[in-house]
């Protein structure tokens, strides 16, 4: 039953992405309908399946094609495979909701056709990566899910901005790729096998090497500090439904192949979890300082997504550590933080950025400084990214808070338990964790107020207007999920099999609601004082102007200040006078200018001798026929001699 109801999900993505292929030159919304409806129906199959898979037990083990015997399309869906299927299963399902609507606002015509075939064919790869039994497999279609979700970048690629973030992500998932390629050959070389069961592999230098090159492989496409840029590029560039896609669901496959080459394959050193905590770390405290400086709305959220992955990879990174010290207990905690905050995040990031983009489809720009007051205009958007907003923030009774806790406790435990080195090592992180989700809460009061509060600040925004009821349905789902996920966390978990120290969000969520209902009985049935509106007060000012308003970047400029050694803050000011004796102000400028760091000092330098590199190399390309026969021949003596000499 559950083969068939997994390869049922299968055919109604093929479905999906062959539909549009076929009828390309319709420009039909009943092409795009019945293309984004097979999403729909495959997501609610795939999560069914996953669901019965996690709670009941059981797994899915099937060869579909062999063509040699070293080799074989064949897959293996287990609980963990199960789990992250049911991400995509949850994301993609919501999304397509809101794609059906917000596609059809898009330019381009008959290419709207190809959109909604390549979104099928994007999910239809991370799916069948995740089922994966091998390791072939597992990267023919890692490399089909980075062909296809480069397409989906690139659909408006008319635009410079677009075709610098198809450059940048180009580049990247390619590089990432080559890792991965690079790991797999090395692991089967150390196991002569391709499978993904090699229990037990130990540590030696060949297993090393092959860690190191997944680990930068998966760090790549999980936007892991120095390897991010390619994510607030690709992100703003995108549309608002694969933007949802790539960072609820492909950021995600990463950690999966992360987890899975951990758990089933290597035995790890401690060095590798103090790596990954470390990398992990970093990324999660510069991820959130850069998204606070950011005033393009999505790629604030981009930003705070590579915060999010950070948050689970220390958790990965503890779950490694306590597993080679010999702390069982701690190490579970760990990995069920990771494993459930990355459905957190896939959960709470794709409703932030499904509402974002109603936000830039009713105003027309991404700049939260031409934004406000949309909380009037529309307030079921608002509701649904402010639910987003605690949600990530990690504010009880919402799921963020049930996950983040889950990785704060065993870092708070382990103080007492661990020898003094790792003592030291736990409380900086544990430090630096608390400074993340105080930097995060902070980050996202200033997205909900510089965009919903106060008064609009351009005429787009004040003639905003709420977006139909199709891209509502999606947000609302997954807004109703997040409340679900962290009221009733601890219920999850024991109905999974798993006792957590986590507070019971069901009572204390009950006790909340009692309490504000109490409280506001009592107002309404003692206040006597009659209700009076009117505006605030504006020092003075017969009428408040959207140009006095407290803006996005006067909320985050006290902390682009104290972090400028991270930003590389510079200050310009520009002043003019009537006087020689400049006592007299006429007008003044002042900017400041955030450096792009890891832009201008890592990624140029290493693309200015790339290209000089490459540059020297084309010399040899001189077009004659005789230098290219001579190449053949050295290359050829040099084979001989490498064969005979070994």
């Amino acid at each position: 039953m559950y083969t068939e109801l997994f390869f049922g999900s299968v055919v109604f993505l093929a479905a999906g992405f062959l539909i549009p292929l076929v009828l390309y030159d319709r420009d039909s919304r009943a092409v795009r309908k019945a293309s984004l409806g097979c999403t729909v129906l495959a997501a609610i199959l795939l999560g069914s399946v996953s669901l019965a898979i996690l709670m009941g037990g059981g797994s899915i083990a099937v060869t579909v094609y062999q063509p040699l015997a070293t080799f074989s399309f064949s897959f293996l869906v287990d609980r963990l495979a199960a789990f992250f299927l049911l991400i995509i299963a949850m994301v993609s399902a919501c999304t397509g909701l809101y794609a059906g609507e917000y596609y059809e606002h898009l330019d381009g015509g008959v290419r709207r056709n190809l959109l909604c075939s390549a979104t099928s064919l994007f999910l239809l790869a991370m799916v069948f990566v995740v089922s994966s039994a091998n390791t072939l497999s597992f990267f023919f279609f890692w490399e089909l899910m980075a062909a296809s979700s480069f397409f989906l970048v690139m659909y408006e690629y008319h635009a410079a901005e677009t075709r610098k973030a198809g450059l940048f992500y180009f580049i990247m998932t390619q590089l990432s790729t080559l890792f991965v390629l690079f790991g797999i050959i090395a692991l089967s070389w150390q196991t002569g096998t391709f499978s993904l069961a090699t229990r037990g592999v130990p540590v030696t230098v060949l297993s090393t090497v092959a860690f190191l090159a997944l680990f930068l492989g998966f760090s790549i496409k999980g936007g892991i500090i120095p390897f991010h840029k390619w994510l607030p590029y690709a992100h703003p560039a995108s549309p608002t439904p694969v933007s949802a896609l790539m960072s609820g669901v492909m950021l995600k496959i990463a950690v999966y192949g992360l987890i899975r080459f951990l758990l089933d394959v290597f035995s790890p050193d401690l060095w590798w979890g103090v790596l990954i905590l470390l990398a992990g770390t970093i990324s999660a405290v510069l991820g959130v300082i850069y998204a606070l400086k950011e005033h393009d709305l999505k790629a604030l959220l981009a930003y705070s997504s590579i915060e999010n992955i950070g948050v689970i990879f220390m958790g990965i990174g503890l779950f490694v550590i306590f597993t080679t010290v010999s702390l069982p207990l701690l190490a579970t905690l760990a990995l069920l933080g990771a494993l459930f905050h990355s459905l957190n995040h896939a959960v709470f990031k794709s409703l932030l950025f499904l509402t974002a983009g109603s936000v830039v489809h009713a105003t027309g720009t991404r700049d939260i400084e031409r934004m406000g007051g949309l909380a009037h205009r529309m307030p079921w958007t608002a509701a649904l990214f402010l639910t987003g907003s605690i949600a990530i923030a990690a504010l009880p009774p919402l799921n963020g808070f049930a996950s983040e806790i889950l990785i704060f406790i065993p870092l708070f435990t382990s103080i007492t338990v661990v020898d003094p080195l790792l003592k030291v090592l736990m409380l900086v992180c544990l430090s630096l964790l608390a400074l993340t989700s105080a930097l995060s809460a902070a980050c996202f009061v200033k997205a909900f107020g510089s965009v919903f509060l106060a008064l609009p600040r351009s005429e787009e925004s004040a003639g905003a207007t709420e977006v139909a009821p199709a891209m509502l349905a999606g947000p609302g789902i997954l807004a109703v999920a997040c409340l679900f996920l962290g009221v009733y966390a601890y219920q999850l978990f024991l109905r999974a099999g798993f006792t957590v120290p986590i507070p019971d969000m069901l009572m204390t969520g009950t006790l909340l609601v009692v309490m504000a209902a109490i409280v506001l009985i009592v107002l309404h049935y003692t206040s006597r004082q009659p209700v009076r509106v009117s505006e605030t007060w504006g020092c003075g000012a017969p009428s408040q102007l959207s140009s006095a308003e407290y803006t996005g970047h006067g909320f985050s400029e006290p902390l682009d200040i104290i972090f400028s050694s991270v930003y590389r803050t510079r200050i310009r000011n520009e002043r003019a006078f009537f006087d020689d004796r400049k006592t007299l102000f006429r007008e003044g400028r002042a900017e400041i200018r955030l450096m792009k760091v890891f832009e201008e000092y890592l990624y140029l330098p290493v693309a200015r001798f790339s290209l000089d590199l490459a540059t020297r190399v084309s010399r040899f390309q001189n077009g004659c026929l005789d230098t290219y026969l001579l190449y053949v021949f050295v290359t050829v003596v040099i084979i001989i001699l490498f064969l005979g000499w070994s």
